[in-house]
Protein backbone atom coordinates (compact mmCIF):
# COMPACT_ATOMS: atom_id res chain seq x y z
CA UNK A 1 0.00 0.00 0.00
CA UNK A 2 1.37 3.46 -0.88
CA UNK A 3 2.21 5.88 1.88
CA UNK A 4 -0.34 8.61 2.50
CA UNK A 5 0.84 12.01 1.28
CA UNK A 6 2.15 14.33 3.96
CA UNK A 7 -0.40 16.82 5.23
CA UNK A 8 -0.26 20.39 4.03
CA UNK A 9 1.66 22.27 6.73
CA UNK A 10 0.11 25.56 7.83
CA UNK A 11 2.03 27.67 10.36
CA UNK A 12 0.31 30.11 12.69
CA UNK A 13 2.28 33.22 13.47
CA UNK A 14 2.04 35.21 16.71
CA UNK A 15 -0.23 37.65 14.87
CA UNK A 16 -2.61 34.68 14.36
CA UNK A 17 -2.06 34.81 10.61
CA UNK A 18 -1.92 31.42 8.90
CA UNK A 19 0.93 30.68 6.47
CA UNK A 20 0.81 27.97 3.77
CA UNK A 21 4.32 26.50 3.64
CA UNK A 22 3.78 24.96 0.18
CA UNK A 23 2.81 28.14 -1.62
CA UNK A 24 4.56 30.61 0.72
CA UNK A 25 1.50 32.78 1.20
CA UNK A 26 -1.04 33.60 3.88
CA UNK A 27 -4.33 31.72 3.95
CA UNK A 28 -7.71 32.06 5.62
CA UNK A 29 -9.93 29.52 7.33
CA UNK A 30 -12.01 29.44 4.14
CA UNK A 31 -8.88 28.54 2.16
CA UNK A 32 -8.11 25.73 4.61
CA UNK A 33 -11.70 24.53 4.34
CA UNK A 34 -11.25 24.44 0.56
CA UNK A 35 -8.05 22.39 0.84
CA UNK A 36 -9.90 19.86 2.98
CA UNK A 37 -12.89 19.72 0.59
CA UNK A 38 -10.39 19.03 -2.21
CA UNK A 39 -9.16 15.99 -0.29
CA UNK A 40 -6.02 17.41 1.32
CA UNK A 41 -5.08 16.69 4.90
CA UNK A 42 -3.83 19.74 6.78
CA UNK A 43 -1.74 20.23 9.87
CA UNK A 44 -1.76 23.60 11.59
CA UNK A 45 1.08 24.26 14.02
CA UNK A 46 2.06 27.23 16.17
CA UNK A 47 5.32 28.66 14.79
CA UNK A 48 6.77 29.55 18.19
CA UNK A 49 5.72 26.62 20.40
CA UNK A 50 5.30 23.91 17.73
CA UNK A 51 1.92 22.96 19.27
CA UNK A 52 -0.49 21.20 16.95
CA UNK A 53 -3.52 23.47 16.54
CA UNK A 54 -5.25 21.44 13.82
CA UNK A 55 -8.16 20.26 15.99
CA UNK A 56 -8.84 23.78 17.27
CA UNK A 57 -8.94 25.25 13.76
CA UNK A 58 -11.05 22.44 12.30
CA UNK A 59 -13.60 22.94 15.07
CA UNK A 60 -13.52 26.67 14.32
CA UNK A 61 -14.23 25.98 10.63
CA UNK A 62 -17.24 23.84 11.61
CA UNK A 63 -18.44 26.53 14.05
CA UNK A 64 -18.20 29.22 11.37
CA UNK A 65 -20.23 27.13 8.91
CA UNK A 66 -22.85 26.51 11.62
CA UNK A 67 -23.00 30.24 12.44
CA UNK A 68 -23.76 31.01 8.77
CA UNK A 69 -26.76 28.68 8.88
CA UNK A 70 -25.05 25.78 7.14
CA UNK A 71 -26.11 22.79 9.21
CA UNK A 72 -23.02 20.64 9.59
CA UNK A 73 -24.28 18.41 12.39
CA UNK A 74 -27.83 17.84 13.59
CA UNK A 75 -28.73 19.32 17.00
CA UNK A 76 -29.19 15.84 18.47
CA UNK A 77 -25.64 14.88 17.48
CA UNK A 78 -24.24 18.11 18.92
CA UNK A 79 -26.14 17.45 22.18
CA UNK A 80 -24.77 13.89 22.32
CA UNK A 81 -21.24 15.14 21.72
CA UNK A 82 -21.47 17.70 24.52
CA UNK A 83 -23.09 15.13 26.80
CA UNK A 84 -20.42 12.51 26.10
CA UNK A 85 -17.52 14.90 26.66
CA UNK A 86 -18.94 16.53 29.78
CA UNK A 87 -19.88 13.33 31.62
CA UNK A 88 -16.37 12.87 33.02
CA UNK A 89 -16.31 9.22 31.97
CA UNK A 90 -14.06 7.94 29.21
CA UNK A 91 -16.06 8.42 26.02
CA UNK A 92 -16.27 5.93 23.18
CA UNK A 93 -17.74 8.62 20.93
CA UNK A 94 -14.44 9.74 19.33
CA UNK A 95 -13.51 6.17 18.38
CA UNK A 96 -17.06 5.49 17.18
CA UNK A 97 -17.05 8.62 15.00
CA UNK A 98 -13.62 7.77 13.59
CA UNK A 99 -14.70 4.23 12.73
CA UNK A 100 -17.98 5.48 11.22
CA UNK A 101 -16.23 8.00 8.97
CA UNK A 102 -13.61 5.43 7.95
CA UNK A 103 -16.41 3.06 6.94
CA UNK A 104 -18.20 5.86 5.07
CA UNK A 105 -15.04 6.81 3.14
CA UNK A 106 -14.28 3.16 2.38
CA UNK A 107 -17.85 2.55 1.18
CA UNK A 108 -17.81 5.63 -1.04
CA UNK A 109 -14.50 4.66 -2.63
CA UNK A 110 -15.75 1.11 -3.29
CA UNK A 111 -18.91 2.46 -4.94
CA UNK A 112 -16.83 4.76 -7.15
CA UNK A 113 -14.48 1.90 -8.05
CA UNK A 114 -17.44 -0.30 -9.00
CA UNK A 115 -19.02 2.47 -11.07
CA UNK A 116 -15.86 2.96 -13.09
CA UNK A 117 -14.84 -0.71 -13.23
CA UNK A 118 -18.05 -1.84 -14.85
CA UNK A 119 -20.82 -0.21 -16.76
CA UNK A 120 -23.88 -0.25 -14.48
CA UNK A 121 -26.10 -0.47 -17.56
CA UNK A 122 -24.58 -3.88 -18.39
CA UNK A 123 -26.71 -5.61 -15.76
CA UNK A 124 -29.95 -3.90 -16.77
CA UNK A 125 -32.59 -6.54 -17.55
CA UNK A 126 -33.39 -6.74 -21.25
CA UNK A 127 -30.37 -4.75 -22.38
CA UNK A 128 -29.18 -7.53 -24.71
CA UNK A 129 -32.58 -7.75 -26.37
CA UNK A 130 -32.71 -3.97 -26.79
CA UNK A 131 -29.23 -3.95 -28.36
CA UNK A 132 -30.19 -6.75 -30.78
CA UNK A 133 -33.36 -4.89 -31.78
CA UNK A 134 -31.41 -1.69 -32.28
CA UNK A 135 -28.87 -3.48 -34.47
CA UNK A 136 -31.64 -5.11 -36.53
CA UNK A 137 -33.38 -1.75 -36.96
CA UNK A 138 -30.17 -0.03 -38.04
CA UNK A 139 -29.42 -2.86 -40.46
CA UNK A 140 -32.91 -2.57 -41.95
CA UNK A 141 -32.69 1.22 -42.16
CA UNK A 142 -29.30 1.25 -43.83
CA UNK A 143 -29.95 -1.76 -46.06
CA UNK A 144 -26.77 -3.37 -44.79
CA UNK A 145 -24.56 -0.38 -45.61
CA UNK A 146 -21.32 -0.27 -43.66
CA UNK A 147 -20.61 -4.04 -43.62
CA UNK A 148 -23.32 -5.15 -41.23
CA UNK A 149 -24.18 -1.76 -39.82
CA UNK A 150 -22.39 -2.34 -36.50
CA UNK A 151 -18.72 -2.10 -37.34
CA UNK A 152 -16.95 1.17 -36.79
CA UNK A 153 -14.17 0.52 -39.32
CA UNK A 154 -14.35 3.07 -42.11
CA UNK A 155 -14.63 1.84 -45.69
CA UNK A 156 -11.42 1.72 -47.67
CA UNK A 157 -11.22 4.50 -50.22
CA UNK A 158 -11.45 3.28 -53.81
CA UNK A 159 -8.23 3.14 -55.77
CA UNK A 160 -9.92 4.65 -58.86
CA UNK A 161 -12.68 7.19 -59.26
CA UNK A 162 -15.90 5.12 -59.58
CA UNK A 163 -18.31 5.71 -62.41
CA UNK A 164 -20.97 8.14 -61.17
CA UNK A 165 -23.75 6.36 -63.10
CA UNK A 166 -22.90 3.09 -61.35
CA UNK A 167 -23.04 4.86 -57.98
CA UNK A 168 -26.41 6.38 -58.79
CA UNK A 169 -27.80 3.02 -59.88
CA UNK A 170 -26.49 1.37 -56.71
CA UNK A 171 -28.08 4.05 -54.54
CA UNK A 172 -31.41 3.71 -56.35
CA UNK A 173 -31.33 -0.07 -55.83
CA UNK A 174 -30.50 0.30 -52.13
CA UNK A 175 -33.28 2.86 -51.71
CA UNK A 176 -35.78 0.51 -53.39
CA UNK A 177 -34.60 -2.34 -51.09
CA UNK A 178 -34.97 -0.11 -48.06
CA UNK A 179 -38.50 0.93 -49.08
CA UNK A 180 -39.42 -2.69 -49.56
CA UNK A 181 -38.09 -3.63 -46.10
CA UNK A 182 -39.91 -0.69 -44.50
CA UNK A 183 -43.20 -1.70 -46.10
CA UNK A 184 -42.75 -5.23 -44.75
CA UNK A 185 -42.19 -3.85 -41.22
CA UNK A 186 -45.60 -2.13 -41.32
Amino acid sequence: MADAPKPLLIKRYASRRLYNTETSDYVTLEDISGFIRDGREVQIVDLKSGDDLTRQYLLQIIAEHESRGESVLPISVLNDLVRSYMSGDVSVVPQFLQTSFDMLRDGQSRVLENMTAMNPMAKMPGLGVMQAQQEAFMKAMTGGWGAGGTTSKPAEPPEEEPDQNEDLDAIKKQLADLQSKLSKLK
